[in-house]
């Protein structure tokens, strides 16, 4: 145990300091009772003072009922002690936050929902998160003991800030075939979640004031991250078809877009908008970034090459992650950079935290090149198909042509529009007393909506359940 004392000449008999600094962790609450206290060789290495001093301190302490002797095996602190609560100053000191600290601080009522800490109810239509029953956590530990038992001393030591090529290269070959990505592996820089991705993204290439396109609704994470950089939001509205470019305004040269599962409206962009896209990035001199959350699931008809895949000019950043196919806390993700962005998002990468957890990378590298990744997508995609379509079925059953549902064609949550008199929140609170949790898709939007609904989503939720909660959903509506 370590234990801090300031001693000073000035301030009496150093037995007398070491005890009154003793007494005070004790009676803070810093040294718990019952707590074995140092040995009084062992402080007097630690304050660089003679063991004689720290004797007459433990002296002191035991006299007045601090300390309890245990022959043979050391000091404690008595028990029974009752610490005392520490004290704050009424007032705290004021401090003066930058920009970017009162960005974030505002942000934070936006971005903290109530809705997820409360308590758990059967029937949780919760979105944005892996099916963690169907992940094989087993072979991820092997892979795991075996990259930690053969790491060599030297991978210990600081790594690159784009990260492990091994993953790296694998990300590129897994994105070749299942997302049309055209790109090598040192256009890859390895991140710490997609949210991070877009945090480098906005420091790089956002000036204060700058105007950026944003579909509306959209991700309050992208959202947040601009604000805080001092962008100008410009929301671009999303119909089924998702961002319409004829609509992007004059003068915006960043646009950041979700294609293949508008986020959260579900809409999948298509061909003809993707080419509309990227031909006003060229004539505009804009970049595009294409946060593809989600883009392994699609369930209907052929699945669309990814924005980046069609883009000849290098004008498109690709954002990924493995928060929605492997599980959240892995906090690890990729952004796809143009060649001539690539030095400066690595530097940017390595000023925020030098690099991303290495272990980690060098397992998930294993874990993709193995196949074991894409076989274990496989049986999500069917897993996830078949809720869905039990899903749409129970919405159809109970609800008839009576509702709107978007999204069903991607991803892993729909939405529900609800009738012009409903109100989102009265919903959500009828429905808890249900039992059921649902989700209101209002705070996603920049301008007041002109329609309400709520976001069911299905990942997590076994076909039974998911029919009772729509039924019980039902009643409500």
């Amino acid at each position: 145990m370590s234990f801090a004392i300031p001693l000073s000449k000035r301030k009496g008999p150093l037995f007398r300091q070491v005890y009154l600094g003793l007494r005070e962790g004790i009676l803070s609450g810093t040294l718990r009772s019952g707590e074995r206290l140092p040995s009084t060789r062992d402080l007097a290495d630690q304050l660089r003072i003679s063991r004689t001093v720290t004797l007459l301190a433990y002296d002191q302490l035991l006299s007045e009922g601090f300390a309890t002797g245990r022959p043979g095996s050391g000091t404690y602190v008595s028990s029974g002690i009752v610490a005392r609560p520490p004290t704050f100053a009424e007032s705290p000191v004021k401090v003066r936050l930058s920009r970017f600290g009162m960005a974030a601080q505002a942000a934070w009522s936006r971005v903290n929902f109530p809705s997820r800490e409360k308590k758990s109810l059967p029937y949780d239509f919760s979105y944005g998160e892996s099916d963690l029953e169907m992940f094989p956590f087993e072979m991820w530990r092997r892979i795991l003991l075996r990259c930690a038992r053969s790491a060599p001393v030297s991978s210990l030591d600081y790594a690159s800030a784009a990260g492990n090529v091994a993953l790296r290269e694998a990300i590129c070959a897994h994105l070749r075939r299942s997302r049309a990505v055209v790109c090598d592996a040192a256009q890859v820089v390895i991140v710490n979640g997609s949210q991070q991705a877009l945090d480098l993204i906005a420091r790089v290439l956002i000036a204060p004031g700058a105007a950026v396109a944003l579909e509306d609704p959209n991700y309050q994470g992208t959202r947040e991250v601009l604000r805080a950089a001092g962008a100008r939001l410009l929301p671009v509205p999303v119909d089924r078809e998702g961002l319409n470019p004829a609509r992007i305004p004059a003068k915006v040269r960043l646009a950041f877009v979700t294609p293949s599962h508008q986020f959260p409206t579900g809409a999948i962009l298509p061909l003809a908008r993707r080419l509309a896209l990227l031909a006003w990035a060229k004539r505009c001199s804009a970049m595009i970034v294409e946060d593809d959350y989600d883009g392994e699931f699609r369930y209907e008809g052929q699945s669309l090459d990814s924005l980046q895949g069609l883009d000849r000019e290098g004008r498109v950043i690709y954002v990924g992650t493995f928060s929605r196919t492997i599980f959240s806390a892995l906090r690890i993700g990729y952004l796809i950079a143009p060649k001539n962005l690539v030095n400066s998002f690595s530097a940017a990468k390595w000023l925020c935290d030098r690099h991303t957890a290495t272990l980690e990378q060098e397992t998930l590298a294993q874990f993709i090149s193995g196949g074991t990744y894409e076989r274990y997508l496989r049986r999500v995609r069917r897993r996830n198909a078949l809720r869905r379509d039990v899903l749409l079925d129970a919405i159809r059953v109970n609800f008839g042509d009576r509702v709107d549902v978007t999204g069903g064609g991607a991803g892993a949550h729909v939405v529900l529009w609800l009738q012009k008199d409903l109100a989102e929140e009265s919903v959500i609170a009828a429905a808890a007393a249900r039992g059921v949790r649902v989700y209101g898709i209002s705070k996603y939007f920049l301008k007041t909506p002109r329609r309400s609904g709520i976001m069911l989503g299905y990942a997590r939720m076994s076909e039974g359940r998911i029919r009772e909660g729509i039924h019980r959903l039902g009643h409500v509506l």
